[in-house]
């Protein structure tokens, strides 16, 4: 983030977010709405690509504190939709307001009960299947699909030719404000009711089995190359590029585990993409 009004956007929120309460309102106000504008243009994002770090990526702190300085100023407003038939009751911060969209954006809206927060960048060719929703903070790259009951949590980072299966949790992640939010790389496939949490990485080309849960601190088992990767030191859990992720269990060995047969649910690498993997996750193009 060279720009020079983003440094002094990023400067400015710094300053409003260690004021804390006794933050001038309207300022932080004035301030939020043009975080949200470069959020929702893609020319801020809440993390970016950098070589340079352990995970390929590197956080813009600014941007979590200034979503919490737009939570922190906001009015509670009613945004009830009247039919009618019936009053539907809605409220929220007056910040925090759903994002504009048009034809134009190349977008493809389902009808049907989703909901895109303002802040959260949307790419050309992207498909919303309802009902889904994407929060603040958000970015998701061209062409990416977010399927029905999917969730793009808050500053959640997803590549381009993403498809977020049915039932798939990118969970949120804004405090601490330091922390990498959930990434997911370019051409992922993420399975159905999977559950990717705590800012672990995806890197590219990587397959997440149906019903896998990966947290950032969650050890995974790769078979093919006979070792585990695990978190260390502030670095989360990153799953490598072209990994094949399925659930698996593991026998527990300490106390009562043994004898009573327990075991526990664990991610394992199975096998790292290749062409059948490829013909396989190519069927979405058909959607198109």
């Amino acid at each position: 983030m060279t720009d020079p009004a983003s440094s002094q956007l990023a400067r400015e929120i710094e300053r409003l977010f260690h004021e804390g309460v006794s933050a001038n309102k309207e300022e932080c106000r004035s301030v939020f709405a043009k975080l949200r504008e470069e959020l929702s243009a893609g020319r801020i994002r809440s993390a970016e690509p950098d070589p340079s770090t352990s995970t390929g990526w590197r956080v813009n702190t600014f941007v979590k504190q200034g979503i919490l300085i737009g939570f922190r100023c906001g009015d509670l407003v009613d945004l009830s939709l009247v039919t009618a038939e019936r009053r539907l009751f809605f409220s929220d911060k007056d910040t925090l307001p759903l994002k504009k969209m048009h034809v134009d954006m190349g977008v493809r809206v389902v009808p049907g009960g989703s909901a895109i927060r303002d802040g959260a960048y949307i790419g050309k060719g992207v498909i919303c299947v309802p009902p889904m929703y994407i929060n603040i903070g958000a970015y998701v790259g061209d062409f990416s699909l977010i399927d029905s009951h999917a969730l793009v949590g808050s500053c959640a980072q997803v590549g381009t030719r993403v498809h977020v299966s049915a039932g798939a949790q990118l969970g949120g992640v804004i405090e601490p404000v330091g922390a990498i939010p959930v990434i997911i790389e370019d051409e992922v496939l993420i399975g159905g009711n999977t559950g990717l949490y705590e800012g672990v990485v995806v890197k590219s080309r990587a397959v997440i089995g149906a019903g896998t849960i990966l947290t950032g601190s969650t050890p995974l088992y790769d078979l093919p190359k006979g070792r585990i990767i695990k978190p260390e030191g502030d670095r989360p859990l990153v799953v490598p590029e072209g990994a094949v992720v399925v659930p698996g269990s593991r026998a527990v060995t300490q106390g009562m585990g043994p004898q009573w047969g327990l075991s526990l649910s664990t991610p394992v690498i199975v096998k790292y993409r290749d062409e059948k993997t490829d013909a396989r996750t190519s069927l979405e193009e058909w959607v198109r």
